[in-house]
């Protein structure tokens, strides 16, 4: 088993939760739901860049959401059959930390909803 204690001490409990446990944040709690700023949302684990504020998109569904990755490289999609239901995991490709997950059926041109956690994220100003 893998020695989680640089995680501890690097990531909040409630980053850690959700970003290593595979957590999810309470909807529309998230310091990043209303972030309406210009830049790149970065993971909080490693400071791999994830989603441009130019994807982000009000989904009323409580998380932050986006039609696609700004590199697709960056991120690993699984399948996830918690809940007994059948989603899409959404994974920092680098670090391996749990996201959000992905949805069909977005309002956008890609038709996809990427529904990622806000505690997950780090937002870096303009840079894109």
């Amino acid at each position: 088993m893998m020695d989680d204690m640089p995680w501890k001490q690097k990531l909040t409990p409630g980053q850690y939760r959700v970003l290593r446990e595979k957590g999810t944040e309470a909807p529309f709690t998230g310091k990043l739901l209303h972030n309406n700023e210009k830049g790149m949302y970065t993971c909080v684990g490693c400071g791999t860049e994830l989603f441009s504020s130019d994807a982000k998109f009000d989904s009323g569904t409580g998380w932050p959401s986006f039609d696609e990755p700004a590199h697709l490289e960056h991120v690993e999609l699984k399948t996830d059959t918690g809940y007994g239901t059948t989603r899409t995991e959404v994974i920092c490709k680098k670090c391996g930390g749990h996201l959000g997950h992905v949805f069909d059926g977005g309002p956008t041109k890609t038709r996809k909803r990427f529904c990622i956690n806000s505690c997950s994220l780090e937002f870096k100003k303009g840079g894109e």
